[in-house]
C-alpha cells in the first residue's frame, strides 16, 4: 500500500502544500533546505500535526482528511525513526522495542519476544537489558529501528535518522538502514538534508522548496537535470537558464553555450563542474565547442580537488586538482578561460520560473 500526502497545512507563517506519494516497497528521500517544510511533513504523515486543508491516505485508509476524520499517532499503522531515537529512558532496550506491539494489544510476553526477534535480526541481542543511557549513538539509532519495525508497520517515516551520528558511526548504520528499508514491503518515506544519503538509499527523491514540491524523479533524473539552483548546488552542477535555438543557448545572464542537444525556446543548461577545463590562454585547436574568458573569485578544497569559482559569462564552478592549481598559479583575482565539449552540456526544456528564487 502506499502513503499519501496531498494538502495544505499552516504552521505560523509556514505553509506547506503539497503532493507527496511513496508507493509500497519505494524508499522515498525528501530533500531540502532549513525550513522547507521536510519535518511538518513528517510530522503530519506521523499523525503529530492535522492537516488544515486535504487527505492523508494509506493504501485505502484516510488518515487526516482535514475535517472529520484523524487517526491518532499511536493508532497509524506507522513506523517512525527520528534523529535523535527518542528512546524511552526509563526502559530497558528490550521494552522499548517491545513498545509497539504492546500497543498493539500484544501481551507482554509475546511483546518481547517479537522484540528480542527484531533486536537479534539487527544485530543488538546483546543489547536487550541495557538502558538507553547506556548505549553509543549508533546503537541508540538501531535500537529505534528496531522498535519502529517490531510495530509492525505499513509504513517507515524515517526523519534525519544518522544526522546525529558521527562520520564513521554514520558510515556503518547508512549501510544497515540500506539493507533494512529496500526488504520492506511498504513504503519508506526518509527525510535527510545529505544527497549522499538520498542517492545511497532511495529509489526516488523528491525536493521541496519553501513549502511546494521543486523537483521529483530517481537518483539518475535529480542529479542530470536539476531544475533548480538548490538541486543544482546540492547535486553539484553549474545551471543556467536560457532561449535554445537548435544547439546554441543564449544565455539569461550573458554568453551563450553550445550543447548537444537541439531544442527551441526557453531551456535549462547543466554542465558539471569536472567537465569544465581551465587554461591561462584562450585555447585554440581543441575539440570544445565552448570558451570563454572569466576571473577566479574563489577557491576551495573539496575532497582530494579543489573547486575554483570564476565570474563571466557564464559564471561557473570548476574543478581541478591540487596540483594544477600550483602550477597554473590559481588564485583569486586571475584572469583565465574556461572550455567545455558540447557533449558535456545537457540541456533541457524549462519549466516556467524555474530559477526565481
Amino acid at each position: 500500500m502506499s502513503l499519501s500526502f496531498d494538502g495544505r497545512v499552516r504552521v505560523g507563517d509556514f505553509l506547506l502544500e503539497a503532493t507527496v506519494t511513496a508507493a509500497a516497497g519505494e524508499v522515498l528521500a525528501v530533500l531540502g533546505p532549513n525550513g522547507a517544510g521536510k519535518s511538518t511533513l513528517v510530522r503530519v504523515l506521523a499523525g503529530l500535526l492535522p492537516l488544515d486543508d486535504g487527505v492523508v491516505r494509506l493504501g485505502t485508509t484516510v488518515l487526516d482528511d482535514g475535517q472529520d476524520v484523524f487517526v491518532e499517532a499511536r493508532e497509524r499503522r506507522v513506523g517512525v525513526v527520528f534523529q535523535d531515537h527518542r528512546l524511552f529512558r526509563h526502559l530497558r532496550v528490550v521494552d522499548n522495542v517491545a513498545f509497539g506491539p504492546r500497543a498493539r494489544g500484544g501481551s507482554k510476553d509475546a511483546a518481547r519476544a517479537a522484540a528480542r526477534e527484531w533486536l537479534a535480526r539487527l544485530g543488538l541481542a546483546d543489547l536487550a537489558d541495557r538502558r538507553p543511557r547506556e548505549l553509543s549513538g549508533g546503537q541508540g539509532q538501531r535500537v529505534a529501528l528496531a522498535r519502529a519495525l517490531a510495530g509492525d508497520p505499513a509504513a517507515l517515516l524515517l526523519d534525519e535518522p544518522l544526522a546525529a551520528l558521527d562520520v564513521q558511526t554514520r558510515a556503518e548504520v547508512q549501510g544497515e538502514l540500506r539493507e533494512h528499508v529496500r526488504g520492506f514491503a511498504g513504503p519508506v518515506v526518509l527525510v535527510t538534508h545529505d544527497p549522499i544519503e538520498a542517492l545511497l538509499l532511495a529509489s526516488r527523491i523528491l525536493v521541496l522548496e519553501n513549502g511546494r514540491v521543486a523537483q521529483v524523479g530517481t537518483p539518475a533524473e535529480i542529479t542530470t537535470r536539476p531544475l533548480t539552483p538548490y538541486v543544482a548546488r546540492l547535486v553539484g552542477m553549474n545551471l543556467y537558464e536560457g532561449r535554445a535555438d537548435g544547439t546554441e543557448v543564449a544565455l539569461d545572464g550573458g554568453g551563450a553555450l553550445v550543447t548537444a542537444d537541439a531544442h527551441r525556446g526557453r531551456v535549462l543548461v547543466a554542465v558539471r563542474p569536472t567537465a569544465i577545463t581551465l587554461h591561462l590562454d584562450e585555447p585554440h585547436g581543441s575539440s570544445a565547442r565552448n570558451a570563454w574568458s572569466a576571473r577566479i573569485s574563489g577557491l576551495a578544497p573539496l575532497g582530494d580537488r579543489v573547486r575554483v569559482t570564476v565570474e563571466g559569462a557564464p559564471a561557473a564552478s570548476v574543478d581541478v586538482t591540487a596540483g594544477a592549481v600550483a602550477e597554473l598559479g590559481l588564485a583569486p583575482g586571475r584572469s583565465v578561460w574556461l572550455a567545455a565539449k558540447a557533449t558535456d552540456v545537457t540541456s533541457y526544456p524549462a519549466p516556467s520560473g524555474t530559477l526565481e528564487e
